[in-house]
């Protein structure tokens, strides 16, 4: 087993000879103010995360060709999204009645609709962090798309299911919006997330079949998958490239049932407990795996379990990757990503 060092901790070292200098600092900082606020009864200091979490405004001028406005999707939860919309230079600045104008003019083009839920482990960040503002408008301009980021809520102080409630309430909100319908009066909707932002597209994706809303594409980021077990990835990485085991496991304590273990199928959806999705109309998926994250082994068994059970995948493998090379366009695995991504999305355009 690889060591850490002093028992789980994470050799900076090992990651600051892989990835840049300003992604290494961005990573860096993230993880030790996660370290801050996790504590070992099992709660988190949400103050002070929220503190420390840079966050950033919706804009109605366009910045970068593109603007963006947050709504409430469900006053019962408060449960909030940003919507971001592709902007031209010469559009006036909108009112609040265009915000909300239609996405096309024409019925014979298609604008693709992706549905984004943020990573940090079901714990940390939010729809306004800034690093997510960003990669949202980065969205927008790459597949020519609204995003709609999702504000999910968090645990320890909201667990399983929450999380996912939430996402099946913002995909219900989106696939029923009149202004997000191009061709053939329809809403072309694309899942998409990030850490356990990608857990959270595999679970939406599921209760949509069973509802019939159509998603077109399920895009994972380095997705959140887990179990029981020790895999190869986990022991030869604990501690390396800026996360843990130890770590890990206190995100899906935090997260899942009391007293259930990880192989429940949020965290191993194709493991013991988890159901097989043989025969059902499943969306295609893109998944997203960098070969230098602690939990590799599970994304690649989730690639794996979609192929047994017959549905449409591509894998990314990414070589000397980290968590969080998207984040930064400072890397060439960022740009391949964002070209499959495009290509992604603009496949059914």
């Amino acid at each position: 087993m690889a060591e850490s060092n002093g028992g789980g901790g994470v050799n900076l070292n090992e990651s600051k000879m892989v990835v840049p200098l300003n992604t290494w600092v961005l990573i860096s900082n993230f993880k030790l103010a996660y370290n801050l606020l996790r504590r070992p009864d099992g709660t988190f200091n949400r103050h002070l995360a929220e503190f420390l979490d840079r966050k950033v405004s919706p804009n109605a001028n366009p910045v970068d060709g593109v603007f963006s406005f947050d709504v409430i999707i469900d006053p019962t939860t408060n449960l909030l999204s940003r919507v971001y919309r592709p902007a031209t230079a010469s559009d006036p600045q909108p009112n609040m009645a265009d915000l909300q104008k239609p996405v096309t003019e024409s019925d014979d083009e298609i604008v693709p609709i992706i549905i984004f839920f943020h990573g940090g482990s079901f714990a940390h960040s939010s729809c306004n962090s800034a690093i997510y503002d960003t990669l949202c408008r980065r969205l927008v301009g790459i597949c020519k798309a609204v995003v709609i980021s999702v504000n999910y809520r968090r645990a320890p102080e909201y667990r399983y299911p929450c999380a996912y409630d939430d996402g099946w309430t913002a995909l219900k909100w989106v696939s029923s919006r009149s202004w997000l319908q191009s061709k053939n009066s329809k809403v072309h909707i694309y899942l998409a997330g990030d850490s356990s932002g990608g857990n959270i597209v595999h679970n939406v994706a599921l209760k949509a079949v069973e509802s019939e809303i159509e998603i077109l594409g399920n895009l994972l980021l380095n997705p959140m998958f887990g179990g029981e077990e020790r895999t190869e990835s986990e022991k030869r990485l604990d501690g390396k490239y800026f996360v843990t085991i130890r770590d890990r496991d206190w995100y899906w304590k935090a997260f899942l049932p009391e007293g259930e273990d990880r192989d429940h199928p949020a965290c191993n959806p194709f493991g013991p407990k988890g159901e097989s999705l043989e025969g059902i109309n499943y969306p295609k998926s893109l998944v997203v795996v960098a070969n230098l994250d602690l939990i590799q082994d599970w994304q690649l068994a989730y690639v794996e379990g979609l192929k047994k059970a017959g549905q449409k995948v591509k894998l990314l493998y990414l070589d000397q990757a980290t968590i969080g090379f998207y984040l930064l366009p400072n890397n060439n695995h960022f740009y391949t990503v964002m070209e499959q991504i495009c290509e992604f999305v603009c496949s059914n355009s």
